[in-house]
């Protein structure tokens, strides 16, 4: 920094040395051997502190690890701890850095760095602040479900013009008003794209919008979406405010930056504004997650947002073999927009990935089964082993397979077959069909209808009971008054829910009778007929409803572990997991089920380019997530009853990769 004045004829110039941090680094003697524990890229990262810095951090290359050693590095060099600001996605992913770093430097000192998640620095920020957007320091924060409630509120006072059309579900606006605000999208634009049965609503759900955000403004609440919005606000359009702010911190770090939504990612952009010292770590071959408003450009952008900032690439890969990182890298090399990097790996162990293509969906499931036993006898453990999946309901037939072989398991993402809500109700349809005097099956399959609530169904489970089990009285000839959908509905189970012998013939009629009913019920229908759909081809293999039912029934295997009667197998089992799930986890071995293309990707995301590359995207997170073993499997014949299209082919992310870097794997039978 300079100044200068005149002196007569003359002029002086002061000109003020800055204390250097990196130069007293030359002179520290550190207690932490960075040089020693950290690969060359690493190192640099740690010790890149003079410019705005992007990390590429490629799968399993020691990103977590980079990030801790860097706090230390800056608590070392006398850096105050309060003025580092680590912004995570999770609480607890912030507050294990820290402790990780306080451990390595035998301190607490490195625990008052600021850390936590983008909401609650937002949530800190804003309660010395909020008086400059109009609100007062004691404002209160709606949880999702709060909103909804408030939502919900209003929609009771609003009046749609057009009262013959439905309105959307508290959940589903609120969904659609939180992904406006993420992703800075016009809420018209969401609703023709995610919700288009419900255009002619606009108006409506717009006004709505506008009392909701009036609502929350008069009785000083915010929700979630509004400590970003409100943050960014502050940032945007206050500069001394905003030179308040970042003037308490000398660094500022930024953990999963590929996930960050636009929000987000102007947040960062205006917190290293004024003085260039952010830090970002991110991988773009795993953002995958835009369906939450993550911007997969936010990490294509930071350079132009800090036009002068260091791009560094960590690629020796701590987790997989070779022969696992030669094929990963192949799947990505084929993606549209990208930074180049190749991945590797010291470690020798392992061979090439398995393709196997394999009859139809079930002996898709009796191989994987077979082959997790075999890895279990040749001594992997099963909390070792996982099976990933693109969308929940395609492990519905393996489910089924784990337990019979009473392999015990664990599932994340969606929710197993029969916990879903709109298959319970099927399956409800089916119980009573199978057994007319299963009041709990009539109780919920009562409530589906219009005009009955809890009271009208006890007074038709009343007539039910009085009726016997002779269906032919079930319908008619009794004095209590109940509503012709109740009727209808006892007309259906007596009448054309008994006509059929086959289960995939009953369950196809009780899915004519309550694909209506659901689309009343659900905003989200549209998903959740895909789950019918696999439903639908489980039940083509039984030959007996009361078989398929009891199935169905099970008890969850996770809770019959201890009846295997063997220690060691008691804290023991495999993984099945969406791939969105699973992101940041690693087992030494990995199924992943059903690489056909029409299933992954999915037959939807064909035609909108950001989506195929997302689905690309997502392969390779699937597959960098295995150690040692990769078995990628999909079913040759399928028929898909929603589209009526037969797929036969290899998912094209897998076909891609040149043969040298997989084996394929046919099957035989004894």
């Amino acid at each position: 920094m300079d100044s200068q004045k005149d002196s007569g004829g003359s002029r002086e110039r002061r000109y003020t040395i800055k204390k250097s941090v990196v130069g007293e680094a030359e002179r520290r003697v550190f207690k932490i051997n960075y040089e020693q524990d950290l690969n060359p890229g690493q190192l640099e990262v740690v010790r890149t502190i003079d410019v705005p810095v992007l990390v590429i951090a490629g799968a399993g290359t020691g990103k977590t690890k980079t990030l801790i050693y860097r706090v230390a590095y800056l608590v070392e060099l006398g850096c105050n701890p309060q003025s580092i600001l680590l912004l995570t996605f999770t609480r607890k992913a912030a507050n294990e850095m820290l402790k990780r770093a306080g451990a390595l430097l035998k301190s607490t000192s490195a625990e008052d760095v600021a850390g936590g998640t983008f909401h609650s620095f937002a949530n800190m920020t804003l309660r010395h602040y909020a008086k400059v957007l109009g609100y007062g320091e004691q404002f209160t924060i709606l949880d999702d479900s709060d909103a909804a409630d408030v939502v919900n509120l209003l929609r009771t006072r609003l009046s749609p013009e057009k009262k013959s059309q439905r309105f959307p579900k508290k959940e589903t606006l609120v969904d659609i008003y939180s992904k406006s605000e993420n992703t800075l999208t016009k809420i018209d634009e969401i609703v023709f794209k995610e919700y288009p049965r419900f255009i002619e609503q606009i108006d409506d759900i717009l006004k709505l919008k506008k009392q909701f955000d009036d609502y929350k403004r008069k009785y000083n609440l915010m929700d979630y979406d509004d400590l970003l919005k409100n943050l960014r606000e502050l940032l945007a359009q206050n500069e001394s405010v905003r030179k308040a702010i970042t003037s308490k911190y000398a660094y500022v770090m930024v953990d999963e930056f590929q996930d960050t939504n636009k929000v987000q990612g102007e947040i960062v952009r205006y917190l290293g504004m004024d003085k260039d010292n952010v830090m970002v770590v991110g991988d773009d071959a795993q953002s995958i997650y835009s369906f939450r408003g993550a911007n997969f450009k936010n990490i294509f952008d930071f350079p132009s947002y800090f036009p002068n900032c260091k791009i560094i690439k960590l690629t020796e890969n701590y987790r997989s073999s070779q022969g696992i990182l030669n094929f990963t890298n192949k799947v990505i090399d084929a993606a549209k927009e990208k930074y180049e990097k190749e991945l590797y790996s010291r470690k020798k162990a392992g061979g090439r990935p398995a393709i196997v293509g394999t009859e139809n969906e079930n002996v898709q499931s009796k191989f994987v089964v077979q082959r997790i036993l075999e890895l279990r006898e040749a001594g992997i453990t099963l909390n070792d082993i996982a099976v990933l999946f693109r969308s929940s309901y395609l492990s519905f037939d393996l489910e089924i397979e784990l337990t019979r072989a009473n392999i015990p398991y664990v599932k994340f993402g969606g929710m197993k077959l029969v916990e879903a809500a709109h298959i319970k109700d099927v399956v409800a349809f089916l119980r009573v069909i199978e057994n007319s005097q299963d009041a709990v099956g009539w109780h919920r399959i009562l409530l589906l209808h219009p005009g009955v609530g809890p009271r009208v169904a006890e007074k038709v489970l009343d007539r039910l009971a009085h009726a016997g089990t002779g269906e032919k009285d079930a319908g008619q000839g009794a004095e209590t008054k109940i509503p012709s959908s109740a009727e209808e509905l006892i007309g259906f189970i007596t009448g054309e829910g008994k006509k059929f012998t086959k289960p995939i013939e009953k369950v196809e009629s009780v899915l004519r009778y309550y694909e209506p009913l659901m689309r009343e019920k659900y905003d989200d229908y549209a998903k959740r007929e895909k789950d019918l759909v696999m439903f639908a081809s489980i039940a083509e293999r039984y030959k007996s409803l009361q078989t398929f039912l009891a199935d169905l029934a099970l008890e969850p295997p996770t809770e019959s572990v201890v009846d295997l009667g063997e220690k060691d197998m008691k804290e023991e089992q495999i993984t099945i997991s969406t791939i969105h799930s699973a992101k940041g986890l690693e087992w030494n071995s990995v199924f992943l089920i059903w690489a056909l293309d029409g299933k992954f990707p999915s037959m939807y995301a064909t035609d909108d380019d950001e989506a195929i590359e997302e689905e690309r995207r997502l392969m390779y997170v699937a597959c960098t997530r295995a150690k040692e073993n990769l078995y990628v499997t999909y079913p040759m014949n399928v028929y898909d009853r929603e589209s009526g299209k037969i797929f036969t082919k290899p998912s094209r992310f897998i076909e891609v990769v040149p043969s040298e870097f997989y084996e394929r794997w046919n099957l035989d039978f004894e």
